[in-house]
């Protein structure tokens, strides 16, 4: 089954897959923001926590400070991934309780987290 086109400037995966809620060879379609982040965990089964980092502006101190946020994204299975990749999700509509967020494409493999 070829790949399906999302309408993102991103790589398909080589792999086919009969997920449904995969959406390059599903149902699923991706809206909203497009983020990148390191993956830090996979806790669930098909689910990624992506940690993502930005700069956030002190009005007072004119400044600026870091920040991080925790995002949970539903992994596909034709897309491999390990904790320390750098991963581009895409929102989509809630899969979960806290899951609204798919990975689309693994950028870059990087040594694991902590190592």
């Amino acid at each position: 089954m070829a790949a399906r086109n999302i309408g993102l400037k991103v790589r398909a995966p080589r792999r086919s897959c009969e997920d449904e809620r995969c959406p390059f060879h599903g149902h699923l379609s991706v809206r909203g923001r497009v983020l990148e982040g390191r993956v830090v965990s996979f806790k669930a089964p098909m689910m990624a926590v992506v940690e993502r980092t930005y700069l956030h502006y002190v009005k007072k101190y004119e400044r600026y400070e870091r920040r991080r946020s925790k995002i949970h994204a539903h992994v596909p299975p034709c897309i491999e991934l390990r904790p320390g990749d750098l991963v581009t999700i895409a929102e989509c509509r809630p899969l979960a309780k806290t899951v609204s967020h798919v990975v689309v494409e693994r950028r870059e493999v990087i040594s694991p987290v902590g190592a």
